[in-house]
């Protein structure tokens, strides 16, 4: 597992043409290099989303600020990729609604939730396969408060991941 992941990063590092593997692949990675980081899918989180009865969780995108703003879930808020605990902790103002996190597909998130949690957040969780499974599952997306279709394909080989008729020009 370790050195396919491995060559399916470097591949990406040096512009291979396509992902090493597809979706699946990456989100068995994400799992497996972030065990302690809980994961939510897509369709959880849409039921989440519309379950009246408890409150709508933080949506923080956690990509870069041009990722962001090309698309994001509705809702959410943008913080970079390498924030420090203390800057979601400025973010969140003390709010305590469970926090899902995003990114492409789940690496920097991942990344993020576990420094998060090991800060003492415990009520963080990794959406699994981020903004491009939600995107490919045709669920909606937006930017400056209008729906839009495309997601920023954070570079071409990742983008090869998107379905072609949801990737934006990098």
């Amino acid at each position: 597992m370790i050195l396919a992941l491995l060559r399916a990063l470097f591949s990406v590092v040096h512009g291979a043409d396509a992902p090493a593997e597809g979706m699946d692949h990456w989100k068995a990675a994400v799992r497996a290099k972030f065990p302690g980081v809980p994961q939510m899918t897509t369709a959880d989180l849409v039921a989440r989303l519309g379950d009246t009865n408890r409150p709508a969780p933080i949506l923080l995108d956690v990509r870069t600020r041009k990722e962001f703003d090309r698309s994001h879930l509705p809702s959410a808020r943008h913080l970079d990729p390498d924030a420090k605990p203390a800057e979601v902790d400025r973010l969140l103002a003390g709010q305590t609604n469970d926090v899902v996190v995003y990114c492409s597909v789940g690496w920097r998130s991942s990344a993020l939730a576990q420094r998060l949690r090991a800060a003492g957040r415990t009520n963080v969780v990794n959406l699994e396969g981020s903004i491009f499974a939600w995107a490919n599952e045709d669920r909606p997306l937006e930017a400056d408060g209008r729906p839009v279709e495309l997601v920023h394909p954070y570079n071409r080989t990742f983008g090869k991941l998107l379905k072609p008729e949801r990737r934006a020009s990098p």
